[in-house]
């Protein structure tokens, strides 16, 4: 059993920060590629950013220069760390991950974590 546990979400001024973290726990050889995505109400999930197991990022041109996604391979976490963030960043952002147990390659997706953002 694999679970992906986010946290970090919550509400901000525009301009503000914020910092999203991602752990996975369970029976895990190996994690592949990390990474965040966003979905806004009656609207099809978008991908944020992702991750490689080397580190080699991957943005979506809406968060290019502010977000930036990093990765503890030693703690099994991705981080999403979210800079002069603007309203239409509001939504509710799901970290992603493509693990291997002993059984299988498979991709989990954690609870998503509401992050809101005022004008």
């Amino acid at each position: 059993q694999v679970q992906l546990v986010e946290s970090g979400g919550g509400l901000v001024q525009a301009g503000g920060s914020l910092r999203l973290s991602c752990a996975a726990s369970g029976s895990i050889f190996s994690i592949n590629a990390m990474g965040w995505y966003r979905q806004a109400p009656g609207k099809q999930r978008e991908l944020v950013a992702t991750i490689t197991s080397s580190g080699s990022a991957n943005y979506a041109d809406s968060v290019k220069g502010r977000f930036t996604i990093s990765r503890d391979n030693a703690r099994n976490t991705v981080y999403l760390q979210m800079n002069s963030l603007r309203p239409e960043d509001t939504n509710v952002y799901y970290c992603n991950a493509n693990i291997r147990t002993i059984w299988v390659v498979s991709t989990y997706w954690g609870q998503g974590t509401q992050v809101t953002v005022s004008s």
